[in-house]
């Protein structure tokens, strides 16, 4: 997985083509995140980067709830 941990959170960095892809991308992660009612803190910078960041919020900490997430994110991305 590339993902890091870091302040308690579970973190990715994706580079997209451009800001459409990115935004794209959010919204696909968006909906993935809304069926599993867990939702990620997003953002894209610098235009075509997207950050990711999962952790339960309840608990400000990582969960296996978090790492689930993150797996069907990278899948999502392995078709990117």
């Amino acid at each position: 997985m590339k993902w890091k941990e870091s302040d308690g959170k579970l973190v990715r960095n994706v580079k997209c083509q451009d800001f459409k892809e990115g935004l794209a991308l959010l919204n696909k992660i968006a909906l993935i995140a809304e069926s599993k009612k867990h939702h990620p803190d997003l953002k894209i910078y610098s235009y075509k980067f997207l950050s990711i960041e999962i952790y339960t919020h309840d608990t400000n900490s990582i969960t296996q709830k978090d790492h689930d997430l993150a797996k069907e994110i990278d899948v999502l991305l392995e078709q990117k």
